[in-house]
Parts: structure tokens; C-alpha cells; sequence
């Protein structure tokens, strides 16, 4: 007998992977390839005069970059071979050691921005294996709990409680775009998943009224607001990073300034490298090459939907999709950031910003959707 308290995943409630997996996704693969290398090709042209006046040396941060994009590399084929059935029993354990790193992060760091753990010379932020523990935690809690997503204790409750505390630590961690990320990714894994409309909706009005309230009485967050209704308001200070980045987008024209040849990311910008690479690539590739970048981006996000509407488990469908979903949900604010569609929020760009934690869990995760792939034979 069917439940009525159906979802979009009813019918894939048992792991049904054969013994040998298919091949990998290759149109997927592809997409984060190219992906990757345009985005360690702009870093490079983006940051190098940032990377001389911040380390004092030009191939400071693209030297990094190619590291961590080849660990991440060698992590995304490794994690593409795993068996979902080895790294399951782990998820609970590794979602709260996130919890654990996200409390202990602002306790030990020395940063205004408590975002940062240090261990000798390497650095990392919590944050980043964070967004993956929770999308694994409340995917194995949907699938655990499929026939419960209509009430409103363990269907709405308790995945609120999974994605609503790590939502917390980073948001007090003065992180607010990696909150947002959090919160609607497990929103949308919440409808996905099957939750009564009427909670998630409930849950919408919460999040909009945090967001609301820490804009308008948290200081710095307030000025971001007033900065991005007027971005001329104060142009050497809140208002210099907008009004540049606007600046630097529209220096590029139909066809941009040509590659490596921007004017802007000598120091005129600030975060060329990271937040603002956008920016810096708008210059140099121009209308026609931006537009072709976010078709790109595009793909990869069609695609990662396929590979988990295709699944043919929930655990695997709404991890892959929750992967998608934040990847999806953090170019669409970087790229609105940088344009002044929203306020001001430090937030990279997925393939293309310098961070070295933040690439190689990407490609992780991007390994963890080749596997669906490959357990759900896609052809």
C-alpha cells in the first residue's frame, strides 16, 4: 500500500545498487572541468597583482590553487569509487564534529571574522565541510523517516533542528551568506523531501525574519543594506566595493579587454580574487563571454538535477540534490552580489575564487554525485 503522505522520492526508499557500478557521468564530468580549469585560469589572470602586493609574490595564490584543485581532483575520482553503504554509518558522527568545529572556531579564533581554524601554517573554515555534513544529515534523516514528513515533529521539527543549528553557529560567526546557504538548502531538501507545505512555509517566514531583523540591527549589515540602495553613498568606504565592482563589469563590454588584460584588479577592486572574480572576468571576456560562462554553469546544474532525479534511492536523490542546490544557490548570490542585485555579502564563486578548503570540498562533493551516477547507471 502506498503512504498518502507521498513525496517526489516515494518510490526510491531502498538502496537498489548493482553489484558493479556503471561508468561515470561523462557529460557532468565534463561540465566541472571545464569548470575548473576557466576558473584556475581566471584566478590567475584575476589575482596575481593582489597575490604580489598581499604575499610578495605574483604565483602566491594560483600556486595554492593548483594545488588544492589537484588534491581535489584526486578526492573527487577516490570519492566517485566509495560505496554509499561504507560512508553512511559515518554521517551522523561527521555532522556533529562539523557542529563541534563550528563552536570551537569561535571560541579559538583571533579574527574579527571567527570563520578560520589555524593548525601551523594550514588554515581551514569549518563551515565549508558544514554545508556537506548537514545536507548528508538530513538526507539520511529523510530517508529514515519518508512515511513521518507530514507531521510536524519529526517532519518538520527535527530537520529544522539539523539544518537550523549549523544556520546558527555560522550566522554568529558573522557569516551571513554561508548561513543563508545553509537554511535555504535545507529548505528546499525539506520540500524535496516531502515536508507539509503549510510548516515549510512557516519555515520561509522564519527565515525571512532573522534575515530582516539582523539587517536592520546589526550595524555593519545595516550600512550594506543602505550601501546597496545607494552605491554611491559612501564610495572609500562600504560603498567602494559595490560601486567597483559595477565599475569593472561594465569596463568590458560586449567582448571585454582580452585575457589577463584587466585594469581594475590592480587594487582598484577589492577581493579580486575572491569574491569580486566575477567582476574582474566580465572585464576581460566581456557580455559574450560571461554569458557563455553561465551557460556553462548551467549545464552543470541541469545535469546535477538529472543525476538526482535518476537516483534510484532518497538518500542518494536528495544528497546529490542538496549538493547541486548549494553550488546553484551560491553562484546565483555571488554572481547577484557583485551585479548589486543583493547587498554586499562575502561569497565565492564555486570553481573560480582562491580558498583552498572551499575547492577541494567542492570537488569532494562533485565526486559524491558522480557515484549516484554511476549506482544509477546513467547512460
Amino acid at each position: 500500500m502506498t503512504s498518502t503522505n507521498s513525496s517526489p522520492l516515494e518510490n526510491k526508499n531502498r538502496f537498489k545498487i548493482k553489484n558493479k557500478p556503471g561508468p561515470l557521468d561523462y557529460p557532468f564530468l565534463i561540465a566541472v572541468v571545464l569548470l575548473l580549469i576557466i576558473g584556475v585560469m581566471m584566478l590567475f589572470s584575476a589575482g596575481f597583482a593582489a597575490s604580489l602586493s598581499k604575499m610578495g609574490d605574483s604565483y602566491a595564490f594560483i600556486r595554492r590553487q593548483i594545488i588544492w584543485a589537484s588534491l581535489g581532483l584526486v578526492a573527487m575520482i577516490f570519492v566517485s569509487y566509495i560505496p554509499p553503504k561504507l560512508y553512511a554509518p559515518l554521517i551522523p558522527a561527521f555532522y556533529f564534529l562539523c557542529l563541534g568545529l563550528l563552536a570551537l572556531v569561535l571560541i579559538i579564533s583571533q579574527d574579527s571574522e571567527k570563520r578560520w581554524i589555524y593548525i601551523g601554517s594550514v588554515q581551514f573554515q569549518p563551515s565549508e565541510f558544514a554545508k556537506l555534513a548537514t545536507i548528508m544529515m538530513l538526507a539520511q534523516y529523510i530517508k529514515r523517516h519518508k512515511d513521518e514528513m507530514k507531521t510536524f515533529v519529526k517532519g518538520f521539527i527535527f530537520p529544522l533542528i539539523i539544518f537550523g543549528a549549523p544556520t546558527f553557529l555560522v550566522l554568529i560567526e558573522t557569516h551571513l551568506s554561508g548561513a543563508i546557504i545553509i537554511f535555504g538548502v535545507g529548505f528546499i531538501m525539506l520540500v524535496v523531501g516531502g515536508a507539509n507545505k503549510f510548516y515549510c512555509a512557516i519555515a520561509v517566514a522564519l527565515g525571512v525574519t532573522f534575515v530582516l531583523i539582523a539587517a536592520f540591527t546589526v550595524p555593519y549589515m545595516t550600512e550594506r543594506v543602505l550601501v546597496w540602495l545607494d552605491p554611491t553613498r559612501d564610495l572609500l568606504g562600504s560603498g567602494h566595493q559595490p560601486y567597483q565592482s559595477l565599475l569593472t563589469i561594465g569596463s568590458g563590454g560586449l567582448f571585454g579587454l582580452g585575457y589577463g588584460k584587466s585594469r581594475q584588479k590592480y587594487l582598484f577592486l577589492p577581493e579580486p580574487q575572491n569574491d569580486c572574480i566575477f567582476s574582474i572576468t566580465a572585464e576581460e571576456v566581456g557580455f559574450v563571454g560571461v554569458v557563455l560562462i553561465i551557460i556553462l554553469f548551467a549545464f552543470f546544474i541541469w545535469r546535477g538535477i538529472y543525476i538526482s532525479i535518476k537516483a534510484n534511492n532518497i538518500f542518494l536523490s536528495l544528497m546529490s540534490m542538496g549538493i547541486i542546490t548549494r553550488v546553484a544557490l551560491q553562484t546565483v548570490l555571488n554572481l547577484a552580489v557583485v551585479t548589486n542585485t543583493l547587498p554586499t555579502t562575502g561569497i565565492s564563486l564555486p570553481f573560480f575564487s582562491y580558498g583552498g578548503t572551499a575547492l577541494l570540498v567542492l570537488l569532494a562533493e562533485m565526486g559524491l554525485v558522480l557515484r549516484v551516477s554511476r549506482d544509477s547507471y546513467l547512460k
